[in-house]
């Protein structure tokens, strides 16, 4: 089993990147450029590394190799994104690494692509490529290549290597656990369960029942053995279940217009464990959004958008206005999900404003935009 915070460890200290191994401080997805951008390097190293798995590092500063982190990234739809632009796509996992020295809430992302052994290309325009278009690594550049070049088998050895070195071991299991346990979450209710005598997983959340359902809030869930975070959120409710063999959780989110609001399940997560040492994970959208009449949302969409205005010019809202504010990303994104398709430019406008007049309305943001994104690739 191979521990994650090594592995990455592992890669940064190798070397700089090359035609395994890319590293980046951010990437942005939502946007059609970042999403270009991530699609182009994703082709390069799965053809530059037909036989070996290949990876991106995400939230380390370019320079000088320091671990600065991103916000948690739930990955459940990035390999449709992947099959959606890419011919020969290859398989891809996002995980989240916790590292601890960061702030609750980052981590280092870890992109693992495996190539299926095939040219990867571009399927369609996206940006300033054209579809049909293939890249492969030069040291630590993606660069377009002719479409008939020979995929060749360079890089087995070096990762194999790296990656028999990030082999996870009971010290290092037993150390995160307890880390989990008495220091990062010494505030909450933590627990813990072995599946098949190899796996453990941790969570940690505040606790609240109602009849007879208990759901936990600020939520953080992790397989230790592999240091990978599987569930975090500041903001939205879950359940979890478990037995010997599987560990399940079902996410909620809050959403309504007003005082009118209501708890809507968004998506069941269950990791299966297997006696030979490997597990599967395996999620489920079943997310019903709530549907309101076409006029009321026209005129919240419209207040909103005064709202934004005023922010953008840096005018001083009045009392209601600031206490729709705090419910402008929630509005947006059932406007959206309404059929509203500018609700969701006006979301990504958002972002350095309310990073600005308003940090809890920013993190409820971020959340409206995680559900955004698990819909639309769902």
């Amino acid at each position: 089993m191979i521990n994650k915070r090594l592995l990455v460890k592992n890669l940064l200290a190798h070397n700089d990147e090359n035609s395994f191994y890319d590293k980046k401080r951010c990437i942005s997805i939502g946007e059609k450029e970042g999403k270009a951008k991530f699609l182009k390097h994703v082709c390069a190293l799965a053809n530059s590394n037909p036989k070996n798995n290949s990876f991106i590092v995400i939230g380390v500063e370019d320079e000088d190799n320091k671990i600065v982190g991103v916000d948690f990234f739930d990955d459940s739809r990035i390999q449709n994104l992947v099959n959606a632009y890419l011919d020969n796509p290859p398989l891809i996992s996002y995980e989240n690494i916790p590292f601890p020295h960061l702030p609750e809430g980052k981590v280092v992302g870890l992109v693992t692509i495996k190539s299926n052994g095939k040219v990867c290309a571009l399927r369609k325009n996206i940006w300033k490529y054209y579809g049909g278009a293939v890249f492969f690594r030069e040291g630590s550049i993606s660069l377009p290549k002719a479409f008939d070049i020979e995929l060749k088998d360079i890089n087995s050895d070096a990762v194999a290597t790296i990656e028999q070195h990030a082999r996870n071991n009971i010290e290092l299991t037993l150390d995160a656990v307890i880390n989990f346990m008495n220091k990062r979450h010494a505030d909450l209710t933590s627990h813990y369960k072995v599946f098949k005598e190899q796996f453990v997983v941790c969570w940690a959340g505040n606790v609240k029942k109602v009849k007879n359902e208990t759901y936990f809030s600020r939520v953080d869930i992790e397989l230790i053995n592999e240091q990978v975070k599987l569930f975090y959120s500041a903001l939205d409710e879950i359940t979890i279940e478990y037995n010997e063999d599987s560990f399940s959780t079902l996410e909620y989110v809050q959403l309504g217009l007003g005082v009118q609001q209501k708890y809507y399940p968004l998506e069941k997560m269950e990791i299966t464990f297997s006696e030979n040492g490997k597990y599967t994970i395996n999620s489920e959208l079943v997310f019903e959004p709530p549907q309101y009449d076409k006029k009321t949302l026209h005129h919240v969409l419209n207040s909103n958008n005064s709202i934004m205005m005023k922010l953008e010019k840096q005018i001083a809202l009045n009392k209601a206005e600031k206490n729709d504010l705090k419910h402008l990303p929630a509005t947006y994104l059932i406007c959206y999900l309404n059929g509203f398709e500018e609700a969701r430019e006006m979301m990504e406008k958002a972002r350095p404003l309310l990073k600005r007049a308003d940090d809890i309305v920013y993190q409820s943001l971020k959340e409206s935009l995680r559900i955004l994104r698990k819909v639309k690739y769902s």
